[in-house]
């Protein structure tokens, strides 16, 4: 819902037409004339804002924004990847006066964003990990990412010090090349401890299928991983699910220490409050807004988690020298010799990729150690 009525607005919209539902609103909600002065910010969210994951991380970044002055911020959580959202986004422009709006799902780009790029000119949409391109998209879309694998690399260390099996394990929703890189820098991270370490890696198929998580959980602990980190939308179940069976668990996209204190290492954490910042103070201001936006540690768009009490010392120390490395720029992750799972040479000798290379951002394997499949 949004922060300022209950009712959906992708059932106001359904109740009648374009122009019956901007009477309705202008009766119904005449708050919304009050603060026309403000600029509007949209935020859509294809889950809740309290997940523990992906979304809970937007909505706290989008939360730091409301505090600006002559900003008014609109959200509306759960929504799916389908025409709805096409929906919600032209709610928040004819019924909020949107100026700016944050599509945050992967899967709202194309074609539901790009197509209300074309219907409203005067509006910019800015997408979460979007890949937009000059030479095919519209300049009032963008998109905006971070470079967390590095986020991953180290969730690795800490993981290569805890683990006693010698066994991590992975749970990931699409073997997209975001989720590849994710878990080829976990393994590499933890083969910087010990290089016999493997990782096994579970697709669910899916950003958010509860059920499907946990019994991928159950099935890895089961196999004999003792740590766990995975990519899916809502961490939750993993954490709780891994540490109910004794296994650490690593996290990813927000805090998810409150769920297991004892068994929580370490967790790769989006600041999202930084990146939307930017954004807004180029729309106060009347700058441009950038198209392609990324950042990594350095950068201040990731940061990590508290080390949790089960970190040995020896995992701290590499922990905090790795991360010291990573703050200078220029750290890279996939270096060779490297092969991938299905015996491809991936980097020679000598080769290194930093994550802001393009080699990244279309990875399409899994490297040696990983047990799984892309397919």
């Amino acid at each position: 819902m949004t922060e300022r009525f209950m009712l959906s607005r992708r059932d106001l919209l359904k109740t009648s037409a374009a122009g019956a539902a901007l009477g309705l609103a202008s009766a119904a909600f005449p708050i919304l004339a009050a603060r026309a002065a403000s600029v509007t910010v949209g935020f859509i969210y294809v889950g809740p804002k309290d997940d523990y994951g992906y979304n809970q991380a937007h909505a706290e970044g989008a939360a730091t924004l409301k505090s600006v002055e002559g900003i008014s911020i609109v959200e509306e959580e759960n929504v799916p990847e389908t025409v709805d959202v096409q929906k919600t986004m032209e709610s928040m422009i004819n019924l909020d006066g949107a100026s700016l709006i944050f599509p945050t799902s992967f899967g709202y780009f194309d074609p539901h964003m790009l197509a209300l790029c074309g219907k409203f000119p005067d509006v910019q949409f800015r997408h979460c990990g979007g890949m937009w391109n000059k030479d095919k998209h519209p300049m009032n879309a963008g998109s905006y990412f971070g470079y967390i694998g590095m986020g991953q690399y180290l969730n690795g260390v800490v993981a290569g010090h805890t683990t006693k099996s010698k066994k991590l394990g992975f749970v990931a929703a699409k073997p997209i090349p975001q989720v590849l890189l994710n878990i080829n820098s976990f393994l590499l991270g933890a083969r910087s401890v010990d290089p016999a370490i493997t990782c096994q890696v579970i697709f669910t198929g899916e950003w958010s299928l509860a059920v499907k998580e946990a019994e991928a959980t159950n099935a890895l602990v089961d196999q004999g991983a003792d740590v766990i980190t995975c990519h899916v939308d809502s961490p939750k179940v993993v954490v709780e699910t891994a540490a109910g069976r004794g296994a650490f668990v690593c996290g990813y996209h927000a805090n998810q220490s409150p769920l297991a204190p004892e068994k929580y290492l370490t967790g790769a954490e989006w600041n999202w409050a930084k990146v939307y910042k930017m954004f807004v103070d180029d729309l106060i201001t009347g700058a441009p807004l950038p198209n392609f936006t990324r950042g990594g540690l350095a950068d201040g768009f990731v940061k990590m988690s508290p080390l949790g009490p089960a970190v040995g010392e020896a995992a701290r120390k590499q922990f905090d020298g790795t991360l010291a490395e990573m703050m200078k720029g220029g750290f890279s992750v996939i270096k060779g010799p490297l092969k991938s799972n299905k015996g491809a040479v991936v980097a020679t000798a000598g080769q290194a990729f930093v994550e802001t290379a393009i080699e990244l951002e279309s990875m399409d394997y899994l490297i040696e150690g990983v047990v799984g499949s892309t397919a």
